[in-house]
């Protein structure tokens, strides 16, 4: 954990620096903001720099306390005690009275309706909980009645601010204090959670979808403009630099211009910058073991899973496979985990990998996967799965690269071992099941093995014909040609080799879909779904000989009879 941590703080700077400058907030400032941001503090603010340079922003401000005083929208002592802590500098008012601190803040959160003032209020209580872990008893403790309600009220405010200070302030009360989260308030807690990730990153592919779209059109633009002739040959040619560097400036321009943001689909209008705040106080509350299976459910892993399968950035990458990596030390959730399909998501999120701390990440959850699981055939499971998805490969390149992180390294060693061992112990029909299961069929050897058919065809009804089902939905929703061929194939060959193969590939829909796939555009899908329906034809015709040839026979049994009587 310890050097996950140290990582995360370095490429917490790095992100900081990034997003600060994208949300125009001056070199200057950030300059000067960056020394004020302790080491410890760092951790957290990996995933929310946008959060930490607004509230830095919201800290220069100044609240006209007297006002609401005289409105009469706070009492008299509500102003004295926030006016001592805010404006007098009496910083330890929390630890000399707690009971009035709390009683105070949440009459505050409750009567105040302007943004701004929450805001500053929201502020106050990160930075009086950031200051020492031990006060989030004051609020945890207080005698004010429920205090989860008037933070959970806030989620419900337009301002974006708002909803993620608050977020980051729950996440803090109901992990850094001994008593859990109530029941409701938790699922209701982690439900916002999972629902903001998901909108949040649905922008984030729009917006990773337009920048490709810039990329893509300036490329073509530069290309074309490559190709055209150059008639002043006697002019002195630009510098290789200059040229570059008009490309590039020309870049930055494409992408003002090709599409604005406001042009995206309805429903991903909204700013993303929080994500990563999201996605941290999520990382925060999968630490307590209790809050993981309330997680689970509120359909939470599919959610992280159908994200990561998603385009989404490095840094939002590794912090939802961090979370998966957290809940998969519980060992129930450990053995559910590839009922989701993570196995293959998080080999490709490997295989794609250029980011240390991704590929360190990943590697810990597939360790976990096979080492926390009570149930060895789990585990073994796992390692099949692993195999099939081509992670032996990506452990060979990572063993060449021979990198200096010993997290990584030992984790390459532990999954070679364990996955070679298990590649030894696999029978043919063990290898065939887990590539179908996986959804990522391909040309292996068992596919055009005969003696395999010949020898297995009969076990595709197994578990209630579990593998065939898996056969006719990859033919119904696989858009990979590959996978579209094989699968055909496949059905053909059980067909071939199984008496009452074609009913039962009938009765399962996957006559219609190999016929479907006859118009298939991929000539290979076609060529395969032909031969497949040849065989499904074949079975049928070797079928009717065989009833022809038994008429035929009855008929000269009962000529012979009639002769003799």
């Amino acid at each position: 954990m310890n050097k996950l941590q140290a990582h995360e703080e370095f490429n917490a700077r790095v992100v900081f620096i990034r997003e600060a400058k994208m949300a125009n907030f001056g070199d200057e400032n950030v300059r000067q903001l960056m020394p004020s941001l302790r080491d410890e503090k760092i951790d957290m603010i990996a995933a929310t720099s946008v959060l930490q340079i607004r509230a830095s922003e919201i800290r220069q401000t100044q609240i006209n306390w007297q006002s609401y005083l005289q409105s009469q929208m706070i009492t008299q002592r509500d102003h004295d005690f926030i006016v001592n802590l805010d404006q007098r500098g009496q910083k330890d008012l929390p630890d000399k009275n707690p009971d009035a601190c709390a009683d105070v803040f949440l009459n505050l959160l409750t009567h105040i309706s302007k943004d701004h003032t929450i805001q500053y209020l929201l502020v106050l209580i990160d930075d009086i909980l950031s200051e020492d872990k031990a006060r989030v008893k004051i609020f945890r403790e207080a005698k004010s009645g429920n205090v989860w309600q008037p933070f959970l009220n806030l989620l419900n405010r337009q301002d974006e601010f708002v909803h993620h200070m608050t977020s980051r302030i729950i996440a803090k009360l109901a992990c850094w204090h001994p008593n859990l989260m109530e029941k409701s308030d938790l699922h209701f807690y982690l439900s916002w959670l999972k629902d903001q990730l998901k909108t949040n990153a649905e922008e984030m592919s729009a917006e990773l979808e337009h920048a490709e779209q810039v990329m893509l059109l300036h490329e073509k633009q530069n290309f074309a403009a490559d190709k055209q002739p150059k008639h002043h040959h006697h002019q002195k040619e630009k510098e290789p630099t200059d040229s570059s560097q008009e490309k590039y400036s020309s870049l930055y321009s494409s992408f003002d211009e090709l599409k604005p943001l406001g042009d995206l689909p309805p429903g991903l209008h909204k700013n993303n910058d929080y994500i990563q705040s999201v996605a941290r106080c999520l990382q925060m509350m999968l630490r307590v073991d209790e809050y993981r299976f309330a997680f689970l459910s509120v359909d939470g892993i599919s959610t992280l899973l159908s994200i990561l399968a998603s385009r989404v950035n490095f840094q939002v990458q590794y912090q939802l496979v961090f979370c998966l990596w957290v809940l998969t030390f519980n060992p129930l959730l450990a053995e559910k985990m590839n009922k989701f399909n993570a196995i293959p998501i998080l080999a490709d999120i490997l295989s794609d990998s250029v980011k240390e701390k991704v590929t360190r990440i990943v590697l810990a959850v597939f360790r976990n996967l096979i080492e926390k699981p009570e149930d060895q055939q789990v585990a073994k499971e796992h390692c099949i799965a692993m195999v099939q998805c081509k992670v032996l490969k990506q452990l060979y390149i990572l063993e060449q690269k021979r990198s200096d992180d010993e997290d990584i390294m030992n984790d390459v060693e532990f999954l070679n071992e364990r996955l070679q061992t298990s590649v030894q112990d696999l029978s043919s029909f063990d290898q065939y099941a887990t590539e179908v299961k996986s959804g990522r069929l391909e040309w292996s050897p068992v596919h055009k093995s005969a003696k395999f058919w010949r020898e297995n065809a009969v076990r595709l009804n197994e578990r209630g014909q579990e593998l065939l089902r898996t056969l006719v939905h990859l033919l119904e929703k696989s858009r990979d040609p590959v996978v579209l061929a094989v699968a055909c194939y496949d059905v053909g060959e059980y067909v071939r080799h199984y008496p009452r193969g074609k009913h039962i590939i009938e009765q399962l829909g996957g006559k219609q879909r190999v016929m479907y796939l006859l118009s298939h555009e991929d000539p290979n899908v076609r060529y395969e779904a032909l031969l497949a329906v040849q065989k499904l034809m074949v079975h049928n015709w070797e079928y009717l000989g065989k009833q022809l040839e038994k008429e035929q026979i009855d008929k000269q049994a009962g000529t012979v009879v009639g002769a003799k009587a």
